[in-house]
């Protein structure tokens, strides 16, 4: 018996190889789906659990949900589109993040 392990993949054909490479980048690809999705209903928990103390933390909260606001619009959608981003960069020139 050897010490060294085997390296399987140098034995599989072309497509075997492919279709190997193609599930574990799929499997890599669903856990970090996976994290994301994690971290956004942890932070969602957050901005919902916590109150805010000042006017710009609460900014922080519109932002998020402006964002998510923003996303869900179809591309069609220009004027709402503006508006969302005429409201956004109020945020920033108010907020003095220029």
């Amino acid at each position: 018996m050897t010490d060294h392990p085997v390296d399987l993949d140098k034995h599989r054909g072309m497509a075997a190889q492919k279709a190997t490479d193609l599930r574990r980048s799929l499997a890599e690809v669903e856990n970090h789906v996976r994290e994301l999705r994690e971290r956004e209903a942890d932070l969602e928990h957050r901005l919902m659990t916590v109150p805010s103390v000042s006017w710009p933390e609460a900014a922080v909260k519109a932002r998020y949900l402006l964002n998510l606001y923003a996303a869900s619009l179809p591309a069609e959608d220009t004027r709402h589109r503006a508006l969302v981003t005429a409201l956004l960069d109020d945020f920033a020139r108010l907020g003095g993040d220029n």
